[in-house]
C-alpha cells in the first residue's frame, strides 16, 4: 500500500501490488484433519504414521494424543494443528523468539491471552457495534512504563484473530516501539505521511497473522504534537477506518504532553491503561477527566497487572 499527499491535501491510500486488498484471507475454507496437519508439520514418515494410527486404535485416543504419547509430537504441535483446523492464527515455533511481547500470538492459550480476549469481548459489545459510529481506538496511559505498547499490540492481535482486517497505528511520535515489537523497517511511516512526503509501503503485513497490519512511525520527528494536530491526521484516520475493520492507535504517555488526548479526540475513542502499583492516582484521574471532557468516547480503564 502506498500513501501520498501534498502539504495541502488529505492523505490518500492507493492500493498497489501486495496491498491490503490483495492480502485478504481467501473466502474458501479448506478443512484438514488434525492428523494430516501434524504429519506435515513434523514430517512424519509413513511408518511413523502407521505407529500413531495403531496406537490410536488400541488406546481409543485421538491422533494428536497418540502422537504425543509416542514422542512423535508435542502438546504445542497439537495446539498448532487445532489452530489451523479452526482457522485461528497462531505463530509457529520459528517465530516464537521474535516479538516476545506478543503473547496473544505466541501463547494464545495462556492466562494473559485469555485476559486480552475478555477485554476484546467487552469492546465488541460496547464500542465496536453496528449501533455505534465507526471509531478508531487510541490506547493512552498516564506515564511511561505503564505497558501501553504491550497492551495495544496484543489487543490488535486478538482483534485480528476474529478474522476482520485490523490495523495497529504507532502514533507515539516521541518514543515509538511498535517497530521493535513486530521487527519492522523504520525508513517510512506515519511521520512521513503527516509531514507531506510521498511514502510507499508504509503499512506492513504481519507474517503468520493474515488479518493484522501495522503502520509504524517511521523517522521520529522533532515536532510530534504539531504533526498530530494537523487536519491530515484526522483525515488519515477516517480513511483508514474505511479500509480496516478495526484501527488501534498507540500514543505517547500523557506525561510527555497533550499528544495522547489530541490523538484520542481524532480517533473518536480512548482506552486508558495504568500499571498496578506504579501509576499515580492523581495522574490517572487527571487523564480520565481530560478525556471525559474531550470528543473521544472513553471506553474504559485497564489496570495492567503484568
Amino acid at each position: 500500500m502506498a500513501i501520498f499527499r501534498d502539504a495541502n491535501a488529505a492523505p490518500h491510500l492507493h492500493p498497489v501490488p501486495n496491498s491490503v486488498e490483495d492480502s485478504k484471507p481467501s473466502s474458501a475454507v479448506h478443512d484438514r484433519p488434525i492428523g494430516d496437519i501434524i504429519r506435515r508439520k513434523k514430517n512424519l514418515s509413513p511408518d511413523q504414521v502407521d505407529q500413531v494410527l495403531q496406537f490410536q486404535r488400541e488406546k481409543g485416543v485421538r491422533f494428536g494424543e497418540a502422537a504425543v504419547a509416542l514422542g512423535l509430537a508435542s502438546d504445542d504441535d497439537v495446539m498448532f494443528a487445532l489452530s489451523q483446523q479452526f482457522h485461528y492464527p497462531y505463530a509457529p515455533d520459528q517465530r516464537r523468539e521474535l516479538g516476545s511481547e506478543l503473547i496473544t500470538a505466541t501463547q494464545p492459550f495462556s492466562h494473559q491471552a485469555e485476559a486480552f480476549r475478555a477485554i476484546r469481548s467487552q469492546l465488541m459489545m460496547r464500542l465496536f457495534t453496528n449501533e455505534e459510529p465507526r471509531r478508531a481506538l487510541a490506547v493512552v496511559s498516564p506515564d511511561s512504563g505503564d505497558g501501553k505498547t504491550f497492551f495495544s499490540s496484543n489487543l490488535a492481535v486478538v482483534l485480528s484473530q476474529l478474522g476482520g482486517r485490523t490495523l495497529l497505528v504507532d502514533a507515539d511520535l516521541r518514543g515509538p516501539r511498535q517497530h521493535e515489537v513486530f521487527e519492522l523497517d523504520t525508513s517510512s511511516g506515519l511521520s512521513g505521511i503527516l509531514s507531506g512526503r510521498a511514502e510507499t509501503n508504509v503499512i506492513k503485513h504481519v507474517p503468520n497473522l493474515p488479518s493484522l497490519f501495522v503502520l509504524p512511525v517511521g523517522i521520529t520527528p522533532p515536532n510530534p504534537l504539531e504533526l498530530v494536530e494537523r487536519p491530515a491526521f484526522g483525515l488519515l484516520i477516517r480513511e483508514l477506518l474505511n479500509k480496516f475493520d478495526h484501527v488501534i492507535v498507540d500514543t505517547p504517555a500523557a506525561v510527555y504532553g497533550s499528544d495522547a488526548t489530541v490523538i484520542a479526540a481524532k480517533c473518536g475513542a480512548a482506552l486508558v491503561v495504568a500499571r498496578q502499583g506504579k501509576s499515580k492516582v492523581s495522574r490517572l484521574q487527571d487523564l480520565v477527566a481530560t478525556l471525559t471532557g474531550s470528543p473521544a468516547k472513553l471506553a474504559g480503564v485497564i489496570m495492567n497487572e503484568h
